[in-house]
């Protein structure tokens, strides 16, 4: 259908730690649980209410598969870039069930972590991407937040333009 779009972008907290599993072609999948949640007044008592969602995530894109992996775990605050799939599948029964998830494929999907690397280094989010690589689906780091000196490496640059 012309004009339609299925992108879904989610900021949370993983509930546990990513579950990785091979598949029957030798990829692997990476399973992940983010909750998001909203706090209001009650208007009529005063007090103060949250209200938590829970979404599955399904990452096929093989660089996300291994930086959540190696970074992510248990609490990581998370931005992600996918599309939602319902798929179904049988019980033990034969019944038909479904599920709807968030999909992470190659070249359409996006993951940064907000909290920065756990290995205690400092900084912004690292950001990982299916962007538009070559290599199907690579992954890119984002620049850091915390400056550097970046106008000077710039200027030294500009010098060799010829316009």
């Amino acid at each position: 259908m012309a004009g339609s779009v299925n992108k879904v972008i989610l900021v949370g907290n993983l509930g546990g730690d990513p579950d990785i599993r091979s598949m029957q072609s030798g990829d692997e999948v990476a399973n992940l649980n983010i909750a998001t949640s909203e706090t209001w007044k009650d208007k009529a008592s005063g007090e103060r209410k949250e209200r938590t969602q829970w979404h599955k995530v399904v990452i096929f894109n093989q660089p996300l598969v291994n930086v959540a992996r190696s970074y992510l775990k248990k609490g990581a605050k998370v931005y992600i870039e996918g599309s939602l799939e319902t798929r179904k599948w049988q019980d033990k029964e034969g019944k038909d069930q479904y599920t709807t998830e968030v999909v992470l494929r190659p070249f359409t999907s996006t993951l940064t972590m907000l909290d920065g690397r756990r290995d205690g280094a400092s900084g912004g989010g690292d950001s990982y991407g299916g962007g538009s690589s070559d290599q199907g689906g690579g992954y890119s780091s984002a620049p850091s937040s915390s400056g550097g000196n970046r106008s000077a490496k710039i200027d030294e640059m500009e010098d060799d333009i010829p316009f």
